[in-house]
């Protein structure tokens, strides 16, 4: 059994200014989405499914999907803010995408088998994807049994502003026991600090575990989904900018019991762009993964 890599890249890119899951950033033109594909072939993945949004399909076809012929099986999958259960529908007004949990539902009839999600624009390095897949192919025939990827907080922030991590707490078993979802995370001087519930900052410790929403799930992980989109919607549904996000699924599923998820030591680097500000530091580094032979043979 090989592991399926769900990539998330129907995500707006509102911040950065523009589509940036299709900007090259290579030395050759590559995309972010190129390093992670080559690192999942290398651990051994079987198929790539990618959640884009309608209105990326023809970009998709003609720029990225080409890249991959001959090399691993594609599906792609479409998130709207229209597609919800039945009996609900999408407020007035709202154009935000549903969030993070509700793009890896899009794929259910595509996936069954264990899967990793990541996002389209983040690197993780071909060791977050060996240690993923090596967890995922011990998970046949599985349930419940689910699996992250953990960064350093303090590795994981931009220069350029605030930013939107998974804040994990795990047991000395290096199971989660919590991960809550903070949409404002910043440096401020010498210390890191988040907006609470209460629009309040609270300082919090630099080598806090996060979550960069590199997952791993066994199929079954739909049906919890679905019922738990379904609680969310009676409840959030009519706000016109709420999300339901990873974090708040798996946590949900934690807390009852319901699931465990391992966390994941890797010793790669994860490195991102938020802001447009953050894009010659990544071409840099992936100049210097490229000189130091890391991607020689990625074509």
């Amino acid at each position: 059994m090989r592991p399926t890599l769900l990539i998330m890249a129907a995500g707006m890119g509102s911040r950065y200014g523009g589509l940036k899951q299709l900007d090259g950033l290579g030395p050759n033109g590559e995309v972010i989405m190129d390093y992670s594909v080559f690192d999942a072939l290398r651990a051994d993945f079987g198929k790539l499914v990618f959640v884009i949004r309608r209105s990326m399909e023809q970009d998709f076809r003609e720029y990225i999907l080409p890249r991959f012929n001959n090399k691993i099986s594609v599906e792609l999958v479409f998130q709207e803010i229209d597609m919800l259960p039945e009996g609900f529908s999408c407020p007035e007004g709202r154009t935000k995408p549903w969030g993070t949990n509700h793009a890896v539902m899009m794929a259910a009839p595509m996936i069954h088998e264990p899967f990793a999600v990541i996002n389209a624009d983040d690197y993780y390095g071909i060791d977050s994807f060996r240690v993923m897949a090596e967890y995922l192919k011990s998970l046949e025939n599985s349930q419940h049994q689910y699996c992250m990827v953990g960064f350093r907080l303090e590795n994981t922030l931009s220069e350029r502003g605030a930013v939107s991590r998974g804040i994990c707490a795990k047991d000395n078993n290096d199971y989660l026991t919590s991960v809550v979802e903070r949409t404002y995370i910043v440096r401020e001087n010498e210390t890191i600090k988040y907006k609470d519930e209460n629009e309040q900052m609270i300082e919090i410790a630099g080598d806090t575990p996060v979550s960069m929403n590199i997952w791993g799930f066994t199929p079954d992980y739909f049906k919890h989904s679905e019922a738990l989109f379904k609680a969310f919607l009676q409840e959030k549904g009519q706000e016109l900018k709420s999300e339901f996000y990873i974090p708040f699924a798996v946590n949900k599923l934690i807390q009852s019991h319901t699931a465990t998820v391992k966390v994941l030591p890797t010793t790669s680097q994860w490195f991102g762009i938020t802001y447009q500000e953050d894009r010659p530091a990544v071409v840099e580094r992936l100049r210097q993964l490229h000189e130091e032979g890391v991607y020689d043979k990625l074509k």
